[in-house]
């Protein structure tokens, strides 16, 4: 995919808020068509309305846990988009920090999404990747390279490493682009503790997977890590 507005598809798992809107904003501003994908279906058709409606963006409700949700996704793609250029496998959530905490519900939640969420998108994705030598993006995290104490999300994040290497060395070879976007702490709900000083935003992790995006085809951004200036983990 070429850094000009070249009006491909972007399709965007977890869309409705956060990081997935603001890439979805971004991807769009840089003329490319957009597939927003959440279980927050009203937040997505309103995203997907300013983004411009039928045409421009489109809205599909999807659970990235179930693998018919994930299919009927791409299914709803292809009919409306006619095709798919580039994945970012973004939905995901956090948990408190230590293995007393939380609900055990929301533990088997969190590792369904994070961990076997990505990995359906990227089966459900692959074939269309590999047909027009697409770009696949996982979204990683700092606590994936680095685990802070007591994080059962620092294992899933851990795990969406291993599994974008996974991606890009079977992929290799096919034209499809694998990049791992690993942020550190994003100003956004999912945080409720700053760390001393302004934090990223969404927006800038946003301009970091565009900027994966545009690079041309024979470049392969594998890893993005980015931090705010001010966190030491």
């Amino acid at each position: 995919m070429s850094g000009s507005g070249d009006d491909r598809v972007v399709l965007i798992t977890g869309a409705s808020s956060g990081i997935g809107a603001a890439t979805a904003r971004a991807a769009a501003a840089a003329g490319h068509r957009v597939v927003l994908a959440a279980r927050s279906a009203d937040r997505l058709d309103a995203l997907a309305g300013e983004l411009g409606g039928p045409g421009r963006a489109l809205a599909v409700r999807c659970d990235v846990t179930e693998w018919e949700d994930q299919r009927a996704m791409v299914a709803r793609a292809l009919d409306d988009m006619g095709r798919i250029d580039v994945v970012f496998a973004n939905a995901g959530f956090g948990a408190t920090r230590g293995f007393q905490q939380e609900t055990v519900e929301h533990w088997r939640a969190m590792v369904l999404t994070n961990v076997l969420g990505a990995a359906l998108t990227i089966r459900a994705c692959v074939d269309e990747l590999r047909a027009r030598r697409g770009h696949l993006l996982l979204m990683g995290s700092v606590a994936g390279r680095k685990v802070p104490p007591g994080s059962l999300y620092g294992a899933t994040k851990w795990s969406v490493t291993a599994m974008a290497e996974a991606a890009r060395q079977e992929l290799d070879g096919t034209g499809v682009r694998v990049t791992l976007v690993s942020p550190g702490t994003v100003e956004t709900p999912f945080y409720d503790t700053p760390v001393g000083g302004p934090q990223l935003t969404a927006d800038d992790v946003a301009r970091a997977v565009m900027f994966a995006v545009a690079q041309p085809p024979h470049v392969d951004v594998n890893e993005i890590l980015i931090r705010p200036t001010v966190q030491s983990f």
